[in-house]
Formats: structure tokens, C-alpha cells, sequence
């Protein structure tokens, strides 16, 4: 039985369907990312109360224009993976100081941007890491002193 039979064309195995990543699930992925980068850095990590080291993220994602048939062709046999859409987000995030933060910020950037394009297939076009709030030891202690 062909395709044409139902009333639709017969079309590869390999070209049928969509693939759709919500926002959500991306913003998921790049706080684990975030948070996952940032805990490299021992020096912040430790100022940072357990509440507050989990990155907020803000996503919005774009689906990737159709391509021909041609253009996945070619993209398949050079072995790349067609991008599945585009992401533009906000993450905002807690560091400890003194520290590093445009280390911290470039790593965030960089492993979230790399992450995304290797396991959801998303190029990321904007990436904003913003920083909320430092916590130094002396803060961290005022404010406990403050709760007594």
C-alpha cells in the first residue's frame, strides 16, 4: 500500500514529522547547564546559600525554517545535524565574593550554548547571563545574625 492511498504523499521514513522543543525543556536544560558550570568554580560555590545556586532561566525558542530536501541531503552526508530551531534566553544568576564573575558568566555562556546545540540540536542566536545578587561570607553572616 502506498502513501498515496490515505491521501498523503509518500515520504521517506527519515523526512516525516517535526521535531518541537518547548521552552520549558530548554530553559530546564540550561539551568542544570548553568548550575553544572558554575559549580566548577569552588571558590564562589561555597558564599552561596543552597537555596539560591539554582540559575533562573527565561527561553524563547523559535523553530528552525523548513528546509528543502536538497539542503538535508547535503547537511546528512557531511554528518551535521540540521538545527532544530533557535533559542534566545536570559539566565540569571547568585555568585559568591570575591570570585571571578566574567569567568563564571563566559563559562555559563559558553557550556549552555555548546550543550543545547549537542543535545537538543538548538543553536542559541542571545544569551544574556545577568547577575542578581553577590553573596560574600561577611553578608552571608550578617544576615543569619540578623534572623537569631
Amino acid at each position: 500500500m502506498t502513501g498515496e492511498a490515505h491521501g498523503r504523499p509518500d515520504i521517506p521514513r527519515g523526512e516525516r514529522g517535526a521535531i518541537t522543543i518547548a521552552d520549558r525543556v530548554v530553559a530546564k536544560i540550561a539551568s542544570h547547564v548553568a548550575r553544572e558550570a558554575l559549580s566548577r568554580f569552588t571558590d564562589s560555590v561555597g558564599h552561596v546559600p543552597p537555596g539560591c545556586r539554582t540559575p533562573r532561566v527565561t527561553t524563547s525558542v523559535r523553530r528552525a525554517p523548513e528546509r528543502d530536501t536538497a539542503g538535508r541531503d547535503a547537511e546528512s552526508a557531511g554528518g551535521l545535524q540540521a538545527a532544530v530551531g533557535e533559542a534566545r534566553m536570559r539566565i540569571t544568576v547568585e555568585l559568591g565574593y570575591p570570585s571571578d564573575i566574567g569567568a563564571q558568566c563566559a563559562a555559563v555562556r559558553r557550556e549552555v550554548t555548546d550543550r543545547l546545540r549537542t543535545w537538543a540540536g538548538m543553536e542559541v542566536s542571545d544569551l544574556a547571563v545577568s547577575v542578581e545578587r553577590l553573596h560574600s561570607v561577611h553578608t552571608r553572616h550578617t544576615d543569619q545574625e540578623r534572623v537569631r
